[in-house]
């Protein structure tokens, strides 16, 4: 298996497939511009994709400009973070291994700047069962819950203490 590219370095077309996987995922995930995806890629501390995009994950640490409103809770709680904003992999590319590869990539990346918490949150409603399942094997584990996007969606905040493994 090969390693993840930073998105950053990727051409026009293959971030416009991190595009169009975003919007396949849009329920999930919120739906993306392609100017609004630059300005993700731009801004994250973490920004990489798998194989002819088969995947993708983008992710902020705390020192990160970034206005989402999940990102500015765990903002608001811990003083140092790595902050999942959205991870994707392909329909055809499930089952592969490759959320699990693009997070060992994003662990050994956080260690390497000197973090030991990675967070994120999952959709409870609408339901996310495969990221759930996911981020459990992972060994995140909630923390919380909010009603977000206006009360559109109800969300488990999760945690993943790596000086705990």
């Amino acid at each position: 298996m090969h390693a993840p590219m930073d998105l950053s370095t990727r051409s026009a077309a293959k971030r416009s497939a991190v595009l169009a996987l975003n919007q396949r995922y849009q329920a999930e995930m919120s739906s993306l511009t392609q100017a609004s995806l630059d300005q993700l890629i731009a801004s994250s501390a973490y920004a990489r994709s798998f194989g002819d995009v088969d995947g993708f994950l983008i992710a902020f640490d705390q020192s990160s400009v970034y206005a989402g409103e999940n990102f500015r809770w765990f903002k608001a709680r811990f003083d140092r973070f790595v902050y999942v904003d959205r991870v994707a992999v392909a329909p055809a590319s499930q089952g592969q291994g490759i959320a699990k590869a693009l997070y060992a990539d994003l662990f050994t990346w956080t260690s390497a700047q000197g973090h030991s918490l990675v967070t994120c949150e999952v959709n409870i409603d609408p339901p996310n069962p495969a990221s759930a399942r996911l981020h459990n094997e992972l060994g995140f584990r909630q923390i919380d819950t909010a009603v977000v996007s206006g009360g559109a969606k109800t969300v488990a905040y999760l945690t993943h203490d790596m000086s705990a493994s």
